[in-house]
């Protein structure tokens, strides 16, 4: 996230044209991006820090069960009074 930050912060200085940034070229401005790009769609989850631990089939199944405890079946379901 530091490096979307500082991506953040240097296309506002170079936009302000402010002092040395003035003259570096975009590259070397949106290279935090690029980086941050990198890290995020494909190192982070090389290295498993994705936050998403969960296998994807039991994420599924809780939150199934989550669902069916917030909305009960209503008893005979389907029939008419």
């Amino acid at each position: 996230m530091y490096l979307v930050w500082l991506g953040a912060i240097l296309i506002l200085l170079k936009l302000l044209d402010y002092g040395p940034l003035f003259d570096v070229s975009w590259w070397w401005i949106l290279a935090p991006l690029a980086a941050a790009l990198v890290w995020f769609e494909w190192l982070e989850k090389l290295f498993g820090r994705d936050r998403r631990n969960v296998d994807h089939l039991e994420w599924e199944r809780r939150r199934k069960e989550r669902v069916a405890s917030q909305f009960p079946q209503a008893p005979g379901k389907g029939s008419r009074r």
